[in-house]
């Protein structure tokens, strides 16, 4: 069975082929700057990379461009479209509403643009990216939504509210939901089979640290706690978003320097975090080499997000009462040797044990245990595959409309 993975952004569209007879990613791509006159698509096939600048007025057409990649020229790896047995769609925002993957229908598509309002940057991009799927593929092909905040579900009341009058929650569904589920769900599985384990029988601490971070505990095979919140905002500092901060903050500069609320929103979205602190940087490699070279504004950017990480971490140790293993993840959490090694001393007196031999070997896709023999915690680097969960899910339920 092949499954057509689909990420669509506001100006964007990212897609994976996955043979799932061997779970191989025959093609993958980007449509990148989709409603733009310098409209971009990028392509790799094997090991092979292309490009080429081509129109795209919308998400269709975007699709259409997918369409003729996979289908046709050097590059082609299916005869038709029709190899295709569904497609799998990543959707940030489910909301209450959905609390695992769900085969869309036009109620579950309405459902989605319920939810706009918690997610305005992403829900109507996907709305648009499942709209013009089914243009392209017609309504026959099962195409599946995979939610960011489902595997995040399971938190108890006592961890997803807000200490705000209960009537928001019940107006607006003002609650914690958390984001990178679906990446969380990944590792964490990932991990207990290493562990030789059931997911159930172990208390985990999952990492996904890149420009966007979360951190999530997960106890007895659930989650009980994530650091994102209502929105991605939430949390730690992010490389350029600010993270949880004194609600007090927002309304004193709104009040000193006239902020609208989208003003407010995109200060603490796109111009604070590390590339706040820092002046202007906000990737991970960037701000260790400018701290090296003795950049303090860098250095405390850095020292920031260590620290705000090993709180974290911290407090999800004592609320689970104890943890068996830490997971490292993500484009940081996979490559950023320093963070790691600076993380994983903090837990020393908890018994965690540092192998530096084997953080030099974990960057670029390899995964590995970082904790030596004699560690009472486990700590492992194992890189994300999103997409892969998703197919996953996908042909779950495609193989049940299918027969």
């Amino acid at each position: 069975m092949k499954i057509l993975v689909i990420n669509a952004g506001s100006s964007s569209l990212k897609y994976q082929l996955i043979d799932m007879d061997g779970e191989q990613v025959i093609a993958k791509g980007i449509c990148e700057r989709v409603g733009a006159s310098d409209s971009h698509f990028e392509g790799k096939v094997g090991g092979e990379k292309f490009e080429k600048d081509v129109p795209m007025k919308n998400h269709t057409e975007a699709f259409l461009v997918v369409k003729d990649v996979l289908t046709t020229g050097e590059h082609k790896v299916l005869d038709s479209l029709d190899e295709i047995s569904a497609v799998g769609h990543r959707v940030v925002q489910g909301g209450a509403l959905f609390k695992e993957s769900t085969l869309i229908t036009d109620e579950v598509i309405a459902g989605i643009e319920s939810l706009c309002d918690l997610a305005p940057l992403h829900n109507p991009a996907h709305i648009q990216g499942i709209n013009a799927c089914r243009e392209v593929f017609g309504k026959d092909v099962p195409e599946v939504a995979v939610f960011d905040n489902a595997f995040h579900s399971t938190m108890p009341p006592e961890a997803y509210m807000f200490g705000v009058p209960y009537e928001y929650y019940e107006k607006y569904q003002i609650r914690r939901y958390g984001f990178h589920g679906t990446s969380h769900r990944y590792v964490s599985g990932e991990c207990a089979r290493i562990m030789g384990k059931d997911l159930k029988d172990i208390k985990l601490i999952t990492c996904h640290l890149g420009n966007g971070s979360s951190i999530t505990a997960i106890k007895d095979g659930k989650v009980i706690d994530t650091s994102m919140g209502l929105t991605p905002l939430d949390g730690f500092i992010m490389g350029t978003r600010s993270g949880g901060l004194d609600p007090s903050v927002v309304t004193f500069l709104q009040e000193k320097e006239g902020w609208t609320p989208a003003e407010t929103s995109t200060i603490l979205n796109k111009k604070s975090g590390v590339y706040g602190i820092s002046g202007g940087l906000s990737d991970d490699r960037d701000i260790l080499k400018a701290a090296a070279e003795g950049n303090e504004r860098a250095e405390l950017a850095k020292q920031m997000l260590w620290y705000q990480i090993r709180k974290y971490i911290g407090s999800y140790i004592a609320a689970m009462q104890g943890v068996d293993a830490i997971v490292f993840t993500g484009g940081i959490g996979e490559n950023s040797q320093p963070l790691r090694q600076n993380i994983c001393e903090s837990f020393a007196y908890i018994g965690v044990t540092f192998n530096a031999e084997e953080n030099k070997k974990a960057i670029r896709g390899v995964g590995g245990e970082l904790s030596g023999p004699d560690s009472k915690v486990k700590v492992y680097v194992i890189p994300t595959n999103e997409e892969l969960m998703i197919a996953r899910d996908t042909k779950a339920i495609a193989e049940k409309v299918l027969g």
